[in-house]
């Protein structure tokens, strides 16, 4: 064992005296990373750095106002609407959706504030080396969806915008067959705003200029529809359309489709509170994302209310509501708010998928991806080869079904979690968690106990989610109402299910009692610590917790 150690000491040593240069697509290997020697990493996989740890809880807000602040965000209240709700569920079911969403959010977020690993990493605690490579595909192609459906959004916004400064773009003839899914009005318009997004994805100050931008124009559009109105409109004097049971059960399928709007988020938010400089970061969003989501919800229920008066009928999309207006002055406006909600898109895209991805891009392929190419790659494959008008073409079935992949999130989400907190007690020990053989390996790098989980919470909602897909399949009332509440008894079940297994059939060498950050090697006497970031240095002789992690090595057989 000795010796094992002294020639990886020494590896360590030469490799810090010579830097590997990247070949072609192939990054320069870190010489100070927890990962197997004959495995590759690179800094946007490994432990974020201390000089990179920079968010604060002010960064929190500005994050979450960029994220929260989409369209479909102010189109929300209308699906609640159409439903035969009225306004008022619409905003109980913004509050307890967004509400339901912090929890994970800020027990998972707290992974990330803590262990300063990725989602991808972080993920292997509990579902095994392995295994969590299954948690970050379905997680990236669900941000991959998502991102051409946003990005095509941003391009009906950047539609407005051409239309306001050349009146002459709604006179371009279509010369695109019906069959492709788009005009060519429409593929000039995605191809600006691909052009205009894709160097801004790059960025890091986006999220607060979004921020101030939509809030701006958000609250002058409300101004200037009350003031056409005369008012705020009928909207408040909505009468019920539905009663009962039924009434109950739309609200609750209501609040979860606000709910499993986020459960992306909610999944790989460690991706983000990894560069937290504090762990109290984590908490602000159990305020943030309720208070933001009800404010552009009401931002839209207003000009909506608004719209039914001076234009005779509910427009709930605030691009259509801008298509309205013509006229020197109804232009501006028109391009006002078009390049408000193409800032927002891109905010969205940014925050929400395109980051994500990127990093489950870089886990997956950590050689030759770091995450400013895995932005590129994403952007690219979103924005063109997965062709967004086709998908949005492709019948409201599809967007359904897009919306229902959070039945699959959501255990992964209830199972990062309950591992953290209930059955690991927030003791982790982050270097094995970058290791094939080491202590998260569980039964040849899958943890059944997580598969096991994620099947009971998953299976009993796909009947429901494919009855949401395709109307004409006929299911009982029972099943039925399980899909209706997927997101509570998803992520409820999978914490239950996995905690019970995890309790009467533990996986003891994955329990320690102290978490640890970094390796202790014994050379020659003397220990030596390597963080994952810095030098490997020597323990000071008067360090008494090196004992403790001697202990917990011992375990899996490190010392």
């Amino acid at each position: 064992m000795t010796t094992i150690l002294r020639e990886r000491f020494e590896s360590t040593k030469d490799n810090l005296k010579q830097k590997r240069k990247p070949s072609g697509w192939v990054l320069p290997k870190q010489t100070t990373t927890f990962a197997d020697p004959d495995k590759w990493s690179n800094i946007d996989a490994d432990v974020t750095p201390l000089e990179r740890r920079t968010w604060t809880s002010f960064t929190v807000l500005g994050f979450w106002t960029s994220d929260a602040m989409n369209a479909q965000g102010w189109e929300a209240p209308s699906s609640i609407i159409a439903l035969g709700l009225t306004w008022r569920e619409a905003v109980y079911c913004i509050i307890l959706g967004s509400l339901i969403d912090t929890v994970p959010l800020i027990l998972n977020g707290a992974i990330g504030a803590h262990l300063h690993v990725p989602f991808p990493v972080a993920a292997r605690s509990s579902f095994g080396f392995y295994f969590a490579r299954f948690a970050v595909v379905v997680r990236m192609i669900t941000a991959l969806f998502w991102h051409a459906i946003q990005t095509w959004t941003g391009s009906t916004a950047m539609a407005q915008c051409i239309r306001a400064i050349w009146p002459s773009y709604l006179d371009i003839p279509n010369t695109i067959p019906a069959s492709v899914g788009c005009t060519s009005q429409e593929l000039l318009a995605h191809f600006v705003f691909w052009t205009v997004q894709f160097p801004v994805l790059l960025l890091k100050w986006f999220f607060w200029f979004k921020a101030v931008v939509v809030i701006i124009a958000s609250v002058a559009t409300v101004i200037v529809m009350t003031m056409k109105a005369g008012g705020t409109g009928d909207i408040w004097k909505q009468e019920y359309q539905v009663h009962g049971s039924k009434r109950s059960w739309l609200i609750m399928s209501s609040m979860m489709s606000i709910t499993g709007g986020w459960a992306t988020m909610a999944t790989n938010v460690p991706d983000f509170t990894r560069y937290l400089k504090k762990e109290r970061g984590v908490y602000w969003q159990g305020f943030f994302l309720p208070i933001i989501s009800l404010l552009i919800g009401m931002f839209g229920i207003i000009s909506t209310s608004s719209a039914k008066v001076v234009y005779g009928e509910y427009i709930w999309d605030p691009l259509s509501l801008a298509a309205q207006w013509h006229g020197p002055a109804g232009r501006c406006g028109a391009f006002f708010v078009g390049f408000t909600w193409v800032v927002a898109q891109i905010g969205t895209n940014l925050s929400a998928n395109v980051i994500s991805a990127s990093n489950d891009l870089v886990n997956l392929f950590p050689k030759y991806i770091s995450i400013r190419r895995g932005v590129v790659i994403i952007t690219v494959t979103a924005g063109w080869v997965m062709v967004p008008w086709k998908i949005v073409s492709s019948a409201q079935s599809l967007l359904n079904f897009m919306s229902g992949l959070a039945i699959f999130l959501c255990p992964i989400a209830a199972i990062l979690s309950t591992d953290y907190w209930l059955v690991k007690k927030r003791c982790v020990d982050v270097p094995s968690l970058y290791r094939r053989r080491a202590r998260y390996r569980y039964d040849h790098g899958y943890n059944w106990r997580a598969a096991v989980a994620f099947l009971i919470a998953a299976a009993p909602n796909i009947p429901g989610l494919a009855q949401a897909v395709n109307p004409s399949i006929t299911l009982s009332a029972g099943i039925m109402h399980i899909y209706d509440m997927y997101y509570l008894y998803g992520f409820a079940s999978a914490s239950f299910v996995y905690w019970s297994l995890s309790y009467f059939f533990p996986a003891k060498e994955t329990l320690i009692s102290a978490c640890i950050y970094e390796d202790v090697e014994v050379l020659d006497g003397r220990e030596y610590r390597n963080d994952g970031v810095h030098t490997p240095q020597p323990f000071p002789e008067s360090d008494t917790a090196s004992e403790t992690k001697k202990e917990a090595y011992t375990d899996v057989g490190q010392v």
